[in-house]
């Protein structure tokens, strides 16, 4: 899909690593039964190297669980296969591993960019897999013949019935009020963020609250001068460092910027504080430069909330405040496809090097190659 032309995996899951820079770091990690996970995740690479890709690949995915059961017959799903040696014409396939309430599922689908080809659902209710249901539609046409189903999801004919080849069952049977087809997709639709906004009203005055003193903690790190900010109503206002006691009305008062900044942040507290994932591309470009770190760091210390970013910012490649297998990389082939790697792949590679200065160096390859040539 896009730019990956081969089986690609970004895996939030920890890996092994017993060096002391990592037990320093145990904290960027978390722990759901047996399972251990990571918080944060970089995707370092260079210009057009596939890194916004990837994310795109993860939000087509997102999109259709969410949406698909809208879908009419004209409809073209918003993605583009690889379009070199062939790939064009050849189908599209995503496998998802995560938890609900500690259990571990996995999802997988495969889709040209007009219609379903295959889909499955397993669980470990016990420990054990077993089969929610799968989906062939080359078995087809009759419905019977497509879909094999366990007794997870009642009446589940009558799902299969209503569902197109534009259509994935997971979307449809939670749309028909299933009950393990709805907790997948609440998964999805609530605890995956896309895209950061501004939360409701009653949201953010809750966190006004619960949550003022991590909000001031930011804004001072973006060297602002308010020092409180009250809500009621509705409407909030703020107050300065020169004179404490004069309210400024955040509407229409505050830069431009600075509203911006209190947006952002407030809805990056919430996702935080309700142990969201977040996906971030160009999070040099979205978040304040001073702010960068402090967000990685504000994740790092959530209890689960996740955070998948691209970045060019290469200071952050820092072994203080990064795992070795919290950093991954992406490459453009000669051929024009994407390559992901993790940082951990590199066997050698020691918690004592600079991360920063090889990558720099191009030891990892995921950098900018500036061909000179005299002009004239």
């Amino acid at each position: 899909m896009f730019s990956f032309r081969d089986e690609t995996t970004l895996d939030l899951q920890a890996a092994k690593i017993q060096t002391k820079k990592a037990r320093m770091l145990e904290g960027n990690v978390f722990s759901i039964n047996d399972e251990h996970m990571l918080k944060s995740v970089a995707i370092y690479g260079a210009n057009a190297s596939g890194k916004s890709n990837l994310l795109k690949a993860i939000s087509a995915c997102v999109e259709m669980i969410r949406s698909s059961h809208n879908y009419n017959e004209n409809t073209t799903f918003g993605f583009s296969p690889f379009k070199f040696d062939g790939y064009a014409d050849k189908p599209s396939s995503f496998y998802i591993r995560f938890l609900i309430d500690g259990v571990e599922y996995e999802y997988s689908f495969t889709m040209t960019n007009k219609k379903i080809l295959t889909e499955q659902l397993f669980y470990y209710p016990n420990g054990r897999r077993s089969l929610v249901f799968s989906r062939d539609e080359s078995k087809g046409p009759e419905k019977k013949n497509i879909y094999e189903f366990q007794s997870v999801i009642k009446r589940p004919m009558d799902i299969a019935v209503n569902t197109s080849q534009k259509t994935l069952f997971i979307s449809r049977a939670s749309q028909m009020d299933r009950e393990v087809a709805k907790q997948v997709y609440r998964f999805f639709n609530d605890e995956i963020v896309l895209d950061y906004h501004l939360p409701s009203s009653s949201v953010m005055q809750t966190l006004m609250k619960e949550r003022k003193a991590q909000l001031l903690e930011v804004l001072r790190t973006a060297d602002s001068d308010i020092i409180d900010v009250r809500m009621q109503n509705g409407a909030i206002t703020t107050y300065h460092r020169n004179n404490p006691s004069v309210p400024f009305d955040f509407e229409t008062e505050e830069s431009d910027g600075t509203k911006t900044l209190f947006r952002m942040m407030i809805s990056m507290i919430d996702i935080i504080h309700n142990g969201r994932l977040l996906l971030v591309d160009e999070i040099d470009t979205s978040l304040h430069t001073q702010l960068v770190e402090f967000v990685i760091r504000m994740f790092n210390k959530s209890d689960h909330a996740q955070l998948i970013y691209t970045t060019h910012n290469t200071h952050l490649l820092n072994t203080n405040l990064q795992r070795r297998d919290q950093v991954y990389f992406v490459n453009k082939r000669d051929d024009g496809s994407s390559d992901l790697y993790s940082l951990f792949d590199y066997k050698d590679y020691r918690d004592s090097y600079d991360m920063e200065k090889a990558y720099l160096q191009g030891r990892f390859d995921a950098v900018p190659y500036i061909a000179m040539q005299n002009i004239g």
